[in-house]
Order: C-alpha cells, then sequence, then structure tokens
C-alpha cells in the first residue's frame, strides 16, 4: 500500500532590492535588529529613526567571522523567546555579510521559519552577500557548512552606509564586484578598469551592475544547482584560506580576491584564459589593495581540504573557472595533479 502526499504549489518568494536611502519602514508586528557593536554605534540611530513597530528588540552579536557560529545563533534564538516573538514576527539583518547570514539562518530556523529583511552596511554584503537567501554559518570544517536557502522579503541598500567603511572592507567589496564582471560580463570589466569607486557616482553604478547580475543568476538557479555555482568563483580557494587562518587574518573579499589568482593561474594552466587577461585582474586587485598572495604550508592538506566544499562531489572536487573575462566554466575534471602544481606556484619558498 502506498499513500501519496501531494505537496505540488507554486510559491512566490521574489523581492525587490532598493539601491537608495532608507525609507521609512513601519511594520505592525514585533521587529528585532540582529546587528554588532561597530554598526550599532555608527548607524543603529539612523535605522530606529526610520523604524516603527509595536516592539523593536536590538540583539548585539560580536563583530568578526569568527563569531559565525552556532552560539551566536542561540544568542538570537534566545533573546527571540525572551520576547516572546512568533511566526508572524520579523528579523532585520543590519550589518556586513556575517550579520546577513547569520541572522537569515536564525529566521530559517526559528519557529520552522520567519521573515527578514536585509539591510547591508558594508560594500561586500551590498553588491553580493543580502542577495540570493543563502544563510548559514561556520564549524570546524569549513565556512557556511551549515545553513538554509531563506530569501528575505526585501533588500535595503542605502549608500549612507559605505561612507563610514574602512579601506580594507571597501576593498572586500570591491573583490566581489570584480568577480561578477570577469565571470559574467567583459564590458563591466573593461569599465572596472577606467573608473574610481571613490567617487560615489560610480561607486553606484558598480553596485547597481553587480546587484542585478546576482538577481539574474539567482532568478534562474534559486538553489544553486547549476549557474548560480558560478558566483563562487575565487570562494573555492578562498574558503580553504579562511578556515586555515580561523578566520582572523583576511576578511572575506581578501580570501576571495587571492582565491581567484589561484583559479586564473589554474584557468591560464588549462587554456581557457590568456596569461594576460589573469594579469589584469591581478591589477584590478592590486589597485584596490586587496591581497593576491597567500604561501600554503602544506599542499597536501590544502588540496584536501577542497573536498569539505558544497560543490564537490564524493571522488571529485569542482573548480569555478573564468572562460577569458565575461565567461565562466565548472570544471570537476581536472586531474589532481594539475592543481597541484598551481598550488606548488603558491608555496613560500616559490613566492
Amino acid at each position: 500500500m502506498t499513500v501519496d502526499i501531494d505537496l505540488k504549489k507554486t510559491v512566490d518568494t521574489s523581492y525587490k532590492i532598493y539601491i537608495d536611502a532608507l525609507p521609512a519602514l513601519t511594520f505592525d508586528k514585533k521587529v528585532a535588529v540582529v546587528t554588532n557593536p561597530t554598526v550599532s554605534g555608527l548607524h543603529l540611530d539612523y535605522l530606529l529613526e526610520r523604524l516603527e513597530a509595536p516592539a523593536v528588540e536590538v540583539i548585539t552579536l560580536p563583530d568578526g567571522e569568527q563569531y559565525k557560529n552556532w552560539e551566536s545563533i542561540e544568542t538570537v534564538l534566545g533573546a527571540l523567546f525572551e520576547a516572546r516573538f512568533n511566526r508572524s514576527s520579523l528579523l532585520i539583518a543590519f550589518g556586513g555579510g556575517v550579520i546577513g547570514d547569520m541572522t537569515g539562518f536564525a529566521a530559517s530556523i526559528f519557529q520552522r521559519g520567519i521573515d527578514f529583511i536585509q539591510i547591508p552596511t558594508t560594500l561586500l554584503s551590498q553588491v553580493d552577500a543580502s542577495v540570493g537567501g543563502k544563510t548559514g554559518i561556520n564549524n570546524r570544517y569549513g565556512k557556511n557548512l551549515v545553513g538554509a536557502f531563506h530569501q528575505p522579503i526585501a533588500v535595503y541598500a542605502d549608500p549612507h552606509f559605505l561612507a563610514t567603511l574602512p579601506p580594507r572592507e571597501f576593498a572586500a567589496g570591491v573583490a566581489e564586484i570584480v568577480k561578477m564582471a570577469v565571470t559574467f560580463d567583459a564590458d563591466f570589466f573593461a569599465w572596472l578598469e577606467t573608473a574610481d569607486l571613490s567617487k560615489p557616482e560610480q561607486l553606484a553604478e558598480a553596485v547597481a551592475r553587480s546587484v542585478k547580475t546576482k538577481a539574474a543568476v539567482v532568478a534562474q538557479d534559486e538553489k544553486e544547482r547549476g549557474l548560480r555555482a558560478a558566483l563562487n568563483y575565487g570562494h573555492t580557494f578562498g574558503h580553504v584560506i579562511e578556515n586555515e587562518t580561523n578566520y582572523t587574518t583576511y576578511l572575506h573579499g581578501e580570501t576571495v580576491a587571492i582565491g581567484m589568482v589561484m583559479a586564473n593561474r589554474l584557468a591560464v594552466a588549462l587554456g581557457l584564459m590568456e596569461a594576460t587577461e589573469a594579469e589584469r585582474v591581478e591589477q584590478l586587485l592590486q589597485r584596490y589593495g586587496l591581497p593576491v598572495r597567500y604561501a600554503i604550508a602544506d599542499v597536501d592538506a590544502f588540496y584536501e581540504a577542497f573536498f569539505l566544499d558544497k560543490k564537490s562531489g564524493d571522488n571529485s572536487i569542482t573548480f569555478i573557472l573564468p572562460q577569458h573575462l565575461g565567461g565562466v566554466e565548472m570544471r570537476s575534471d581536472i586531474p589532481r595533479e594539475a592543481v597541484m602544481d598551481i598550488l606548488r606556484t603558491f608555496t613560500e619558498a616559490a613566492q
């Protein structure tokens, strides 16, 4: 005997990304703002002046990628239970990519799922992390290995917040912009080579073009079954670097920059990219002060860590490689020794 459970349905989780000054936000439900001390010290008043709700809780988590863990999620959930939040309540992620990922994950599991809004305050989160519904935390095995796809109901990317970014945080966001251009838009990359992102109008153009690219990819592949994985260009290598350095040496965008250089070197070796194109990418990253070198202590351990990447299979590693500028290719058939040859060029002896 069999019993069918017919769950065929269409659920519309579409939403808008507002790239403009933060409007007045009015809700008829309890709202919790999840943030960190740095962002709250700079911008919490700016948000609260524009936020109206029957009750507003502010949940402050420690600042840094090393706090993107279960303990922080328990802090958020505990605060929600103490304040008697329910399934109709709302979370607001008010910070960079770390806060956005953790808030979204907490929203996805609190009472089996509640709504949340993204108000990203860093360049990296405005152009990438806040869009697409990827949420999660890190553990000792790697980055973002525990999480869920849970789309926000809206994203508000206000340029006001970018004025207070430290230079390293700004550059980390530029790395994600470059990532979008290299993989999907050669004209955008050429524009970036001559643009000055310290100028507000050119920065706004770069943010808009990046968000449009990310939105188009997510619309085609929400759960990363194919095309969306291409947005992980630079991340396969970068995540290993983050884990090796315990998330304390580099910002996420900085490891993405190094990871792109590593991926480019592999792409050149495989004939997918010209050496001159790889050099152009490296020069653009260096123009914004991004690191492009990393000394691998143990190439065998570095290679084995690839198997913890979410895109990898039991016996294969999926690499996201540029196909010249403006194209991308996902490869799971690259021989181990070909990858090891590239990793050896990043050992301390080869630097």
